[in-house]
């Protein structure tokens, strides 16, 4: 498989780096790292202990440390910048696009920050500004100021000779946008019908005025959401009085989509999307210990339930045996419910006006999925033990927590966003808790009033 290909040959490029640092041998590994592109250079730093980090940064080409900052997650890229001096920064950003250096920038202290802005000239500097007016997770927070803007009453020929004048076109250029006088944003025009119309056309007669204007205060998730919707390549950014401000590119898109995806996967573990894999023990045993910490809550509440049911655990000890099945089958059913709806949020599959029929649909699951295994479950215990009774106590527990389950997946994330809380950092802890305590009070619970004696 192409993937495994290229796994097996960064992980042969790592190899070969580090045991040519280990010898001591900098000046080949200089020139294995010079034609590397940027992107492999941020998969060895992030791959290689912090220790040798500092090593490779100083020998990798200055001149492509820019580029090597914008591919770097941000734990590692912090680890880098506080090694570096302003004025050093300040000519690494140079080469930056404005949304990356904006995004490094953010990751400064203030103090370092407001030096590195000071040491850009007055152009470089007040783009970044405008760029850092907007949250970071905002389509300001994530556009180019790269754009290029035409008039109306220009024809083809004008547009054609002022782009051979301008020599170069911002990377990832589709389409020119067309403003009046003020600057507000009319329509685009396609590169395509520049290149093809006769020179004495019009611009206002090649403007697609079905072109949507993003608002700088979009939420980057929505953003990427229209990107899917329309394949779109490059979409314009305006302010609230339809002023354009620059541009958003399927690169950035890309990169948004990345990181909504790495968060969702991190966060379940409670972990930070950007944990660097190789931080130090201490750092990286800070960051885990607190969410370790509320489950430890959490399941010190089961135990609680468990422990108000010792007298019949104590005259059955089938019963001990048996009571984790209930809340294991409850978790794993829960969380897939929980997984489909964080799923479906993020992609904005669902909200208020369908929340309920999603609700009645995963309660029907859940119920449905507690008949097969109850029934599954009793026959084994029954035919296993040979006591019926047995047998129903846990059918009747694995419904209940199977159907508790299908509510609670449902629920809890709705319930959290509604909070403002990640449903995806803090939703499986409080699943597990609910199924956790339904099954063991329900298979306890049941088994106390139909078989204590």
């Amino acid at each position: 498989m192409p993937e495994t290909s290229e796994q097996e040959d960064n992980q042969q490029r790592l190899l070969q780096v580090n045991k040519a640092l280990g010898s001591g041998m900098f000046v080949y590994v200089r020139k294995l790292l010079q034609n590397m592109p940027a992107y492999d250079l941020a998969l060895i730093l992030q791959s290689s202990p912090s220790k040798s980090r500092t090593v490779l940064w100083q020998l990798i080409d200055h001149d492509h440390h820019g580029e090597v900052l914008e591919e770097l997650n941000e734990e590692v890229r912090k680890g880098i910048l506080k090694k570096m001096r302003p004025e050093k920064l300040a000519e690494v950003a140079e080469g930056m696009d404005v949304d990356d250096l904006a995004e490094v920038l953010r990751t400064l202290p203030d103090s370092v920050y407001r030096e590195v802005l000071s040491s850009m000239d007055s152009q470089d500097r007040s783009r970044v500004e405008a760029a850092l007016s907007f949250d970071e997770d905002t389509a300001g927070g994530i556009m180019n100021t790269d754009t290029i803007t035409i008039r109306p009453d220009v024809t083809v020929d004008v547009v054609l000779r002022y782009l051979r004048l301008k020599g170069e076109l911002p990377e990832a250029t589709d389409s020119f946008y067309v403003v009046d006088r003020k600057d507000h944003f009319i329509g685009a025009v396609s590169l395509s019908h520049i290149v093809t119309a006769k020179p004495e056309v019009v611009i206002s007669k090649l403007i697609n005025d079905e072109i949507t204007a993003l608002n700088a205060d979009m939420p980057e998730r929505e953003v990427a959401q229209l990107f899917e919707r329309y394949d779109w390549f490059s979409a314009p950014v305006v302010d609230d009085e339809g002023r354009l401000l620059g541009r958003i590119t399927i690169d950035d898109v890309v990169d948004i989509i990345r990181e909504e995806a790495e968060h969702s996967m991190m966060s379940m573990a409670g972990l930070d999307d950007e944990a660097d894999t190789f931080a130090p023990v201490f750092k990286s045993t800070q960051q885990r210990s607190v969410w370790l910490g509320v489950n430890l809550i959490t399941a010190l509440f089961a135990v609680a339930v468990s422990s108000m049911f010792e007298d019949i655990l104590g005259q059955l000890a089938i019963l001990a045996i048996l009571n984790t099945l209930v809340p294991s089958m409850g978790g794993v059913a829960g969380n897939q419910t929980l997984t489909l709806v964080i799923r479906g949020m993020a992609l904005g599959h669902i909200g208020e006006s369908n929340a309920r029929t999603l609700l009645y649909k995963e309660l029907a699951v859940g119920f449905l999925n507690g008949i097969i295994w109850a029934l599954l479950i009793a026959t084994v215990v029954a035919i296993w033990k040979q006591d019926f009774m047995l047998g129903s106590v846990i059918a009747f527990a694995m419904l209940m927590n199977l159907t508790a389950a299908g509510i609670a997946g449902v629920t809890i994330p709705l319930f959290l966003k509604k909070l403002d809380i990640d449903p995806a950092l803090a939703g499986s802890v409080i699943l597990t808790t609910v199924t956790d305590v339904v099954g063991i009070f329900a298979f306890l619970g049941t088994a106390t009033l139909l078989l204590g004696t």
